[in-house]
């Protein structure tokens, strides 16, 4: 037989595309594969990210939330010492004292900021930051506090002080002076709103007195940020914090700048706020 027929009759024309006749790696394991197949799995790959990305995306918003709830829960319990030290009478949302502004969470001074009148019950600065909330690009810390992200009630519990007098402002509402108010008139104290997530516009900037409804000439810029997932993280006047994700008059448009719809109130009137 010559050595062209010996080549030829040693040939085999390729079989079908299978497994079979694909070459075997170490432990015979078949290897390759073909441009179909590789499509497939790259588009299996691609759906699975699609269904899976939101939902991690989720599950990381919830991680910050529980933070974000351990913090209020912490400034809470320090809105609680400072009023048992000082007779019942709760922390003021502000002081104006020979041209520096005290505040519950930061002071300013020539020299920048220091602890607010929370300060010596809190002991970290980081806590007043919620982990969900950023400055928009732009802007650095000095435009607000060096840690951003919650308000404490002004209009009701904290009270509001006249730059120029010193005076408390006489709220037009009530007729009552808007000073900070005393534990014991705190009636519904599991209802009633003391920090929570803030910010006001679009993009949200950040605030760190919050407003009722009621309080026209503040409230659109005193509002609660819905931002953990359409939900907003609170500290109520009993001590126990929760997510709340009613969003009662969604401030879209305000005098300050345009609004944002996650930006609103926890409920149509003052009730979520007042001291009733």
């Amino acid at each position: 037989m010559s050595a062209v027929s010996s080549a030829k009759s040693a040939y085999k024309a390729p079989g079908p595309d299978n497994f079979r006749n694909r070459p075997r790696g170490r432990f015979g394991i078949y290897c390759g594969f073909t441009l179909i197949e590789l499509l497939v799995v790259i588009a299996v790959i691609a759906v699975l990210a699609a269904v899976l990305l939101p939902v991690f995306a989720s599950s990381k918003e919830t991680a910050k939330r529980i933070d974000c709830l351990a913090n209020l829960k912490q400034i809470a319990a320090a809105w609680q010492l400072y009023a048992d030290n000082n007779n019942g009478r709760v922390c003021p949302s502000y002081l104006v004292s020979s041209g520096t502004m005290s505040s519950w969470d930061f002071s300013s001074t020539s020299s920048g900021w220091k602890a607010g009148l929370l300060g010596p019950y809190t002991k970290s600065g980081a806590l007043y930051s919620c982990p969900s909330y950023r400055l928009p690009p732009g802007y650095d810390t000095a435009y607000s506090r060096p840690y951003t992200g919650y308000a404490y009630n002004a209009t009701y519990i904290g009270g509001d002080v006249n730059m120029a007098t010193g005076q408390p402002y006489i709220d037009p509402v009530t007729g009552r002076p808007r000073k900070p108010c005393l534990l014991q008139e705190i009636r519904h104290s599991s209802k009633t709103a003391v920090f929570a997530d803030a910010g006001y516009g679009n993009p949200v900037m950040p605030q760190n007195y919050l407003r009722a409804p009621g309080d026209k000439q503040w409230f659109a810029a005193g509002t609660i940020n819905f931002r953990h997932n359409g939900s907003a993280a609170v500290a109520w006047a009993d001590g126990h914090v929760s997510a709340v994700n009613k969003n009662y008059r969604s401030y879209t448009n305000n005098t300050y700048r345009p609004g944002n719809r996650l930006c609103g109130a926890l409920s149509p009137d003052d009730s979520a706020y007042d001291l009733n």
